[in-house]
């Protein structure tokens, strides 16, 4: 079927604390109701598993239980954190699941509390245990067990997967042509209403306001965005982001504003955008080149934005 015979429609909604955006194409067989029902329960249905703000999610069943027992686990949540395990390893734990205490120290979490100052002392500049030491999946019989105390935090990478899981459901009602955003994570099929590929603007990393530092076109593919600048505390004259670094102890302290990498998957964009946003320019832009990554490094120099761009889609930016 023809672009031009398709009808173009929006679908905004709230979930995770945020809002996600439905942006496609679809012919007139296609129930939009159902579709919209449909995406809302996929993102819910995430939140339900994987929020650390409500207690009685999956994600905080695992957090509470006593150490050695086995959980069962629905098969979203084992698949991220087979993923986010995965990804921890190779990245030889810059990305870590397992920081749910520190967010919780420095007054980011769902607790509520303001920077407890006390423990902050205690872990600052002290290595912290990574989740695949805490933890034992079996991604076979899906199950989890904890063998050493760790509070897990799934923000790093959850929202990535939320999108993914719109696409599946975009495909699953025959829709070809499609974008799909969650609070800055977005992922797209096909093309526009125009026929061209989707013309995604990226954000410039700034404190007070929102603008777009550039576009970039994507085919088929997911971008995600990790930065210092939408979450962060004041401590004396600096901004601590909300991302953590669990070799620290403490918050993500370096020249990198932003990140933005391109993956298959928005759930992998999404956590390579945190990785190599904990591990620093020097570190994250190897990591990014060996790895063959396409990325954009935005960085705070003598009060000035720079970019190191990697792979071909940012290079115009």
């Amino acid at each position: 079927m023809s672009i031009n015979s398709l009808k173009h429609h929006i679908i905004n909604g709230e979930t995770m604390g945020t809002r996600y955006c439905a942006n496609f194409c679809a012919g007139e067989k296609v129930d939009i109701n159902a579709l919209n029902d449909a995406l809302f329960a996929a993102v819910d249905n995430v939140d339900q598993q994987m929020s650390t703000w409500k207690p009685e999610s999956d994600l905080m069943k695992i957090n509470s239980a006593k150490l050695n027992v086995w959980l069962p686990l629905k098969p979203e949540l084992c698949q991220v954190l087979d993923c986010a395990f995965q990804i921890s390893k190779t990245s030889q734990g810059a990305f870590d699941i397992g920081v749910g205490g520190l967010v919780n120290a420095w007054g980011f979490g769902a607790t509520g509390r303001e920077l407890d100052v006390d423990r902050v002392k205690q872990q600052l500049n002290k290595s912290q245990p990574i989740a695949t030491d805490c933890f034992e999946l079996n991604v076979e019989y899906q199950k989890i067990r904890k063998t050493r105390p760790c509070i897990i935090d799934l923000s790093g990478i959850a929202k990535g997967f939320a999108v993914d899981q719109m696409i599946g459901v975009f495909k699953s009602f025959g829709v070809e042509n499609a974008l799909a955003s969650l609070d800055g994570e977005l992922c797209a099929i096909g093309v526009e209403a125009d026929g061209r590929s989707w013309n995604i603007a990226l954000e410039k990393p700034d404190y007070e306001k929102r603008d777009a530092i550039g576009v970039i076109a994507l085919d088929n593919s997911a971008v995600a965005t990790s930065g210092d600048y939408r979450h962060w505390i004041d401590v004396g004259d600096k901004k601590l982001s909300h991302s953590m670094n669990p070799k620290s102890g403490g918050p993500v302290q370096n020249n990198i504003a932003s990140v933005s990498v391109i993956a298959q998957s928005c759930m992998l964009a999404d956590a390579w955008a945190t990785t190599l946003m904990v591990m620093g320019e020097v570190n994250g832009s190897e990591f990014a080149k060996a790895h063959d990554m396409n990325t954009l490094f935005i960085l705070r120099k003598h009060d000035e934005l720079m970019q190191k761009a990697y792979g071909d889609v940012f290079t115009d930016i």
